[in-house]
């Protein structure tokens, strides 16, 4: 590792890195319609709630005061004490500085589980992915968990390959810290060591070393989300472990009409829905109007869904489709020069990606953590709305194995073409 950051070049694909995402972060704005501040609408969310945090007022949107995590309103929050409404490009060089920070940790792993070699392959792709790019300039949830997503699956490598028992528990307490930063900023990673433990469990040795490591990265995880739990409890009356969306986006997943994408419209019906059935109500309601919303959306989705079970496969299906698309699903992405740029910049890093999982498989639990992440989301999002939107963060740990394949594959190559060189020679 300290020959990557004793590399010139590290630095300079890093300078680079910062450069195309300033330049695409303008780009995207100079596309914004005037009067607009942001293109996604979450991003006008986002920018509510961390002016809140940063006045100090109480953390809701609209009448949810649950409706999303803090993470990323947190980072976005010193912004807003200079400004009530920063200038949008602002957010967006941060989110470069963001990406490019990104880029470097890709390296520093691929440094880590290869060769000095495959750090700089590594930071090259991570720099250059596409998927990385847009992630920069957006202002979304996306490119702040990425890195948090990144050093969890350091840490908790660190962790592993520690032979000192109290080395090895700092850094799983690390990685616990680091998990609960990327769940507060994305809370659908939460379910990933649920996923990725039993495969590690079976596919690595030491699995007493692993159990442990998991048990301490566990506890430090739930110690740093208990701030939140503790608040979400006094503010519902209930346990709520991230937000209370769950219910809006299982029946945006799973409903009448639904097509693997996100429409959002029914959320207005469902909210006049519920406050004719607490305006008839005679007893006692009970939890609040936004627990009682996120219930009734969440049986609708499943009474729906056990009605109709034949079509809840068919739409795992076009959304596994979605998710795995060559080029974008939405029809104003739908140019020729953006499908190339999206295939070009997605085939190469997710062949070689899987080429470096099956090759290193017996390495080291860290090559596991970066090639699960794409399966893990792919599934998930065979139950919610699917997007290439949201195998963009799980791409960005796939270019570190993508670089120790490359590597690999090079010194096949030479390996296999020396003795017909050295049988040339002598002939």
């Amino acid at each position: 590792m300290s020959k990557l950051f004793a590399s010139r070049w590290f630095w300079v694909i890093l300078l680079l890195a910062f450069a195309l995402r300033v330049g695409a972060a303008y780009w995207w704005q100079s596309r914004i319609p005037a009067g607009e501040r942001f293109f996604f609408g979450d991003s006008a969310s986002y920018e509510t709630l961390a002016r809140q945090v940063a006045h100090g007022e109480d953390y809701r949107y609209g009448d949810s005061y649950i409706f999303r995590t803090p993470g990323y309103p947190a980072i976005l929050a010193p912004f807003y004490w200079f400004s009530d409404e920063p200038n949008p490009m602002t957010l967006r060089i941060f989110g470069a500085a963001l990406g490019t920070i990104t880029a470097a940790l890709c390296g520093i792993l691929a440094a880590r589980f290869s060769s000095t070699t495959a750090g700089l392959i590594a930071t090259l792709l991570a720099a250059f992915y596409p998927g990385g790019l847009a992630m920069s300039a957006f202002v979304l949830s996306e490119v702040a968990f990425c890195p948090w997503m990144l050093l969890q699956i350091w840490f908790w490598d660190e962790a592993f390959q520690s032979d000192s028992r109290r080395s090895r528990l700092l850094w799983a307490i690390a990685a616990g810290v680091m998990m609960a930063a990327a769940v507060l900023t994305r809370p659908s990673w939460m379910l990933f060591p649920f996923f990725a433990v039993p495969i590690c469990l079976l596919m690595l040795p030491q699995r007493l070393r692993q159990i442990e490591v998991m048990f301490v990265l566990g506890l430090s995880f739930m110690a740093a989300m208990s701030p939140w739990w503790i608040r979400n409890y006094q503010v519902a009356g209930r346990f709520v472990p991230t937000s209370l969306q769950v219910g809006a986006s299982l029946y945006d997943g799973i409903r009448p009409g639904a097509d693997g994408g996100s429409d959002m419209a029914f959320v207005e019906p469902f909210r006049q829905e519920q406050l004719a059935a607490d305006a008839a109500a005679e007893g006692p309601l009970l939890g609040t109007f936004e627990t009682r919303l996120d219930d009734r959306m969440k049986a609708a989705s499943v009474a729906w869904a056990k009605e109709h079970p034949g079509e809840v496969v068919e739409l795992a299906g076009k959304k596994l489709i979605r998710y795995w698309n060559f080029w974008p699903n939405e029809s104003s992405f739908q140019s020729v020069k953006f499908r190339l740029i999206i295939a070009v910049g997605y085939l190469p890093i997710l062949i070689l990606g899987l080429v470096g999982l099956v090759a290193y498989r017996r390495q080291s639990l860290g090559i596991w953590l970066c090639g699960l992440p794409i399966f893990y989301f792919s599934l998930l999002h065979m139950i919610f709305v699917s997007s290439i939107r949201y195998r963009q963060p799980p791409m960005i740990p796939l270019t570190v194995l993508a670089a120790g394949a490359a590597v690999w594959l090079f010194y096949r190559w030479r390996s296999a073409k020396e003795p017909s060189t050295e049988t040339a020679s002598a002939a």
